[in-house]
């Protein structure tokens, strides 16, 4: 498994912005782009859900409910995946983890990160 770092996460008001990122620091670069890498969020009463993810060949699946408000991008030379959330929502509340997904479909985790917006 991969050993994965994730910052960013906190407190936000409806409408406002925040950027989440995970970086895998031991990863050596030309694998990291045989990865598809994501996020994903859970809340207490939710399954874990796909915000959003980016394949190794890169596309990017949303969903429905980020569609337009999220976006996702990946940077190999820090072996990072960012995601960007704005116009945020109370039903964005969650803590959101970051996946890496092997070509041989072993899954790493990050700890998770949670993101509270008020109304």
């Amino acid at each position: 498994q991969v050993e994965l770092m994730e910052s960013g996460g906190g407190l936000a008001q409806a409408g406002g912005s925040l950027r989440l990122s995970c970086r895998a620091p031991r990863m050596i670069t030309s694998v990291f782009w045989t990865y598809t890498v994501g996020w994903f969020r859970q809340t207490p009463d939710k399954q874990r859900e796909l915000v959003a993810r980016i394949t190794s060949n890169g596309v990017i699946t949303y969903a429905d409910s980020v569609k337009g408000r999220f976006s996702i991008s990946r940077d190999s030379s820090r072996k990072t995946v960012n995601l960007q959330m704005n116009s945020l929502k109370p039903d964005d509340t969650a803590a959101y983890y970051c996946n890496f997904a092997s070509e041989n479909g072993v899954d790493s985790w990050g700890q998770g990160t949670q993101v509270t917006v008020s109304s």
